[in-house]
C-alpha cells in the first residue's frame, strides 16, 4: 500500500505523455485467415451469419418505410434504456397497466435480429413502423480520424449489449411474462414470452466462438467487434443465459431446447472470462475493458481508452463469481488472484476533486486530483498491464501517467478513479473464509 502511495507520488512529480493510443483491430475475413485452420471455420461461419442477419435487419427496416410510404425515418425518443424498466418491484406490479403499456413499447423497439439499441427512452411511446430502431448515437466530439466514427453513419449501435441494451430489455420482459403466466393471463403474456425468446436467441447467436460477446451485433467494425467487458456487457449476457438454462422462475416457460442452449453458451461464456484475465509476470489479476476477439489480447476502444486493466469492471466480475454456490477451484483461484491484485492497487493519500462535482466541474481548472492525508483507498480506473501503474487517455489519443495533465473535458467527463473495491474487498474477507 505505501508503496502504491510513494509510485504515484513520483509519476505525479515526473508527469509525461508516455503512450499514443492505437486503434482496435475489428472482425474481418482477412484477420480470420490467420487463425489456426481448426479454427477458421466457426469464425467464418459466424462473420456469414452476421452479414445475413444486417442485410435482414436493413431490409425491414427499408419495407416498413416503403409500406408507410416515409423517406425519412424519425429517431427513436432518447433516454437511457434502464428509464421505466425497473427491475425491482413486486410481481404484481409486473401485470399493471404501466407495466404493460411499457413493455408493449419495448417489443415495438425489438430489432428483426432480436437485440435493441441504446439510449432509448422506452416509456416515451411506442416505435412505428418505418421509425428509426435506434436514436443519434454519434460522438459529438468525432473527428474523421476518431476512434468512435461509425463504419456507416445510418447504422449505428443497432443491436447492442452496450449501455445496458438488450439484456435489461430482455430482463424486464421476462418478469412481465412469468407476472402475466402466473396471473393464468396466456393470451396477454404471449407477445413479450415471443419477444423473450428472440432475445434469448440473440444472445445465442451473437456469442463469439470463443465464448466471448461483441459490443454490437450484426458486427459493426471497430472497437465495437472487441470482446467487450466493459458496462458490464458480457457479464449480463452470461446472467441472462445462466438463469435461461438454470429455468429461473422468469425462464421456466422457454421451450426445454432453449433453455440447454443457453447453459451451455452461459458455461462457454464463463469459460471465456477466466481466460481473459491478464496475467502479469506469470500471476493473474483483473481484466481489461475489451479484449481483441481473434487474438484475446487487451485492446483500446474509444481515443481515451487504452488497453490496460481496468479497475470497476472487475469488481462486478468477481461479484459474479463469489455469488456462484458451488465455484470450480479455477473460479477460486481467479477470485484471490484478482483480490490480491486489489490490495496490491490500492492508493491512499489522494482524492480525485472535491465532495461537490458539480462545482468542480464549473471550475476554471475542473477536476483534479488532490493530496489528502488520511484519505483513500481509492483506485484509478486503468493500469497499465506489467507495471500496475495508473494510466489516463485524452481525445487526442495521447495516454499520461499524470490524470492532471488530461484536458479539462477529459478529467471533468470522465471517471478516472473509483472506491468500488472497498465493498468487494470487504465481501471477499467473507467469501474467502469459506473458500481458502
Amino acid at each position: 500500500m505505501l508503496a502504491t502511495v510513494f509510485m504515484l507520488a513520483g509519476a505525479l512529480a515526473q508527469a509525461k505523455v508516455i503512450d499514443i493510443n492505437i486503434i482496435a483491430q475489428p472482425v474481418t475475413a482477412e484477420r480470420v485467415s490467420q487463425l489456426p485452420h481448426s479454427e477458421q471455420k466457426a469464425w467464418r461461419e459466424y462473420i456469414e451469419r452476421s452479414d445475413k442477419q444486417k442485410t435482414i435487419d436493413k431490409q425491414t427496416l427499408a419495407n416498413e418505410m416503403k409500406t408507410a410510404n416515409i423517406s425519412i425515418s424519425k429517431p427513436a425518443p432518447s433516454g437511457h434504456n434502464a428509464n421505466g424498466l425497473r427491475l425491482n418491484q413486486p410481481a404484481d406490479w409486473y401485470t399493471s397497466a404501466d407495466a404493460l403499456r411499457t413493455a408493449q413499447n419495448v417489443v415495438s423497439y425489438q430489432i428483426a435480429d432480436g437485440g435493441w439499441s441504446k439510449n432509448i427512452d422506452m416509456t416515451s411511446h411506442p416505435r412505428q413502423p418505418g421509425d428509426r430502431y435506434d436514436t443519434n448515437n454519434m460522438n459529438l466530439f468525432g473527428d474523421p480520424n476518431d476512434f468512435d466514427k461509425p463504419v456507416d453513419e445510418t447504422w449505428h449501435y443497432i443491436a447492442t449489449l452496450d449501455n445496458d441494451a438488450t439484456w435489461m430489455e430482455i430482463k424486464f420482459l421476462a418478469h412481465v411474462t412469468a407476472a402475466l403466466l402466473a396471473a393464468h393471463r396466456e393470451a396477454a403474456a404471449a407477445p413479450f414470452r415471443l419477444s423473450v425468446e428472440r432475445g434469448v436467441e440473440y444472445l445465442l447467436v451473437s456469442q463469439y466462438p470463443n465464448g466471448g460477446w461483441p459490443q454490437v451485433w450484426p458486427l459493426e467494425g471497430g472497437y465495437h467487434d472487441a470482446i467487450t467487458i466493459n458496462d458490464d456487457a458480457m457479464l449480463h449476457a452470461i446472467e441472462v443465459l445462466r438463469d435461461t438454462g438454470d429455468a429461473a422462475m422468469d425462464y421456466a416457460y422457454l421451450p426445454p431446447a432453449l433453455r440447454h442452449r443457453a447453459a451451455a453458451a452461459a458455461e462457454r461464456g464463463i469459460a471465456c472470462l477466466l481466460r481473459l484475465q491478464i496475467a502479469e509476470n506469470g500471476k493473474k489479476t483483473s481484466w481489461a475493458q475489451q479484449y481483441d476477439a481473434l487474438t484475446l489480447a487487451p485492446t483500446s476502444a474509444r481515443n481515451y481508452e487504452r488497453a490496460s486493466i481496468a479497475s470497476g469492471e472487475s469488481v462486478a466480475i468477481l461479484y459474479f463469481f463469489m455469488q456462484i454456490a458451488q465455484p470450480t477451484s479455477a473460479e477460486i483461484t481467479a477470485v484471490h488472484d484478482a483480490a490480491a491484485w486489489y490490495v496490491k492497487t490500492e492508493i491512499f493519500g489522494y482524492r480525485f476533486g472535491s465532495a461537490d462535482y458539480i462545482a468542480d466541474r464549473n471550475s476554471p481548472e475542473g477536476r483534479k486530483l488532490i493530496a489528502a492525508p488520511g484519505a483513500g483507498p481509492i483506485w484509478a480506473r486503468y493500469y497499465q498491464i506489467g507495471t500496475d501503474k495508473p494510466i489516463f487517455g485524452d481525445r487526442d489519443k495521447t495516454i499520461h501517467d499524470d490524470v492532471n495533465e488530461l484536458s479539462r473535458e477529459r478529467r471533468n467527463g470522465y471517471g478516472w478513479y473509483n472506491t468500488e473495491g472497498i465493498a468487494m474487498l470487504a465481501e471477499y474477507k467473507i467469501w474467502a473464509q469459506s473458500h481458502p
